[in-house]
């Protein structure tokens, strides 16, 4: 759906420029479009490097295991469906403390990996359990403590300060996630 909307904006735009007759406007919005695309990617991509190989650096070592263990309580009560000590837990915690650093593309992986582990507990196989919207709901509001993208955004576009917006993020996630999973819960009890 997300495509048809972009591309009917794209089309509108054209559509736009040709009939008021400044198609040298459009041809600069296109190549200057590319080229802050490609400046983008090369500035951001060094930062997410760091980042996802501090990340790995930290599975490895087991880091992300123990902070996983933390939150495995936590999530037992959000969860109470899944078994203890099942994999999907871990890999939920995985995703978690990874969303919490800002690396949305790293935790993909494990919310892929979450989401099959919870089908496999899944009785109704056509339609997502309760778990599955609970860690979907958890994974799109997840609390950030270091919106890494973001200050790469704004290091890129040479702002004074980058890093001032941590707070904000971290008040905006966790209240989002605080009223996503009241809402989740009051709906779920309500059933």
């Amino acid at each position: 759906m997300v495509n048809k909307i972009w591309a009917f904006f794209i089309v509108v735009g054209i559509i736009f420029f040709l009939t008021t007759g400044d198609l040298e406007t459009l041809n600069y919005e296109i190549l200057n479009s590319a080229k802050n695309s490609f400046e983008m990617v090369t500035k951001i991509f060094p930062v997410m490097a760091l980042w996802l190989g501090i990340m790995n650096i930290a599975k490895v070592s087991g880091l992300l295991n123990k902070i996983s263990n933390i939150l495995s309580p936590i999530l037992g009560k959000l969860f109470p469906e899944i078994p203890k000590g099942h994999e999907s837990l871990s890999l939920i915690a995985s995703n978690i403390v990874v969303n919490m650093f800002g690396l949305g593309n790293a935790a993909t992986p494990f919310g892929l990996k979450a989401m099959k582990s919870l089908q496999l507990l899944n009785k109704k196989k056509n339609t997502a359990s309760r778990s599955m919207i609970t860690f979907l709901i958890i994974n799109t509001s997840g609390v950030t403590l270091i919106p890494t993208t973001v200050i790469s955004l704004r290091m890129m576009y040479q702002s004074k300060h980058p890093t001032e917006i941590v707070l904000a993020c971290i008040l905006a996630t966790t209240i989002s996630t605080i009223c996503a999973i009241t809402i989740d819960y009051l709906i779920t009890r309500r059933r």
